[in-house]
């Protein structure tokens, strides 16, 4: 069973995304920040993490850019879900390791393709 880990800090997000994800079949873990997702990926090496960008603490770039260069982290494929929509933030993203980037609302055909498509 694939397993993604949510990296979001709202209690929302987090429900909306584990509601498309289990429903088709998906096993899900979530963090609330940066750092707990850190340690979370590193607990449970998951197949794929979905990232937000604006969290407290440590960011979505900057988490994103820790797990890439950890060994033990860096074969997880993190795609960036955030509101910023701008073509630097997702040069940005892609630079700090992100596999790719998706602007909030998410549909959930193409959160699933998506997911699919960092899996293949």
């Amino acid at each position: 069973m694939t397993h993604i880990l949510i990296i979001d800090d709202s209690p929302t997000e987090v429900h909306v995304f584990r509601t498309i994800l289990e429903k088709h079949e998906i096993q899900v873990s979530a963090a609330v920040d940066g750092d707990d997702g850190i340690e979370k990926a590193l607990k449970f090496k998951p197949d794929c993490i979905l990232m937000d960008v604006v969290m407290p603490g440590k960011n979505g770039f900057q988490a994103t850019r820790d797990l890439s260069r950890n060994p033990l982290t860096s074969s997880i494929p993190v795609i960036i879900i955030t509101t910023k929509d701008q073509e630097t933030d997702k040069i940005w993203a892609m630079r700090q390791g992100a596999k790719d980037y998706i602007v909030k609302p998410v549909n959930e055909v193409e959160l699933i393709d998506r997911i699919n498509k960092v899996l293949a």
